[in-house]
């Protein structure tokens, strides 16, 4: 996991419950990532389906979002439960995510676990 000394995001910028897109350099390439916030906590994963390795986005950085509040692909519907990046339902059901490490310091949102400076 590549570390980043620029902010992928700030926590302000970030309403509690959303989803956003932004981009980040992973393993060596630029990627999308999807950044759901709740609370002072920011989950991130990389804005790829791993039914059919589409974007997940009908727009870029625009999410469908299941009546139960989960993330939903845009191409085939699986949905994906925000806790964890889990499959619930859908074409890949059982299927996580990919989940990208970052950590929320002084107020940004950085690459990286927390463990090492980002």
């Amino acid at each position: 996991m590549d570390k980043q000394d620029a902010p992928i995001a700030r926590l302000a910028e970030l309403p509690d419950g959303a989803l956003a897109e932004r981009t980040a350099r992973v393993d060596g390439d630029e990627e999308s990532l999807i950044l759901h916030r709740a609370g002072d906590s920011v989950r991130a994963w990389l804005n790829v389906c791993p039914h059919a390795g589409r974007r997940l986005d009908w727009a870029p950085g625009e999410f469908l979002r299941s009546k139960a509040g989960e993330l939903v692909c845009a191409v085939h519907g699986a949905t994906f439960a925000l806790g964890d990046g889990r499959c619930v339902a859908g074409p890949c059901v059982g299927a996580h995510l990919r989940a990208v490490p970052v950590t929320v310091r002084d107020g940004e949102v950085l690459l990286g676990d927390g463990d090492a400076p980002a």
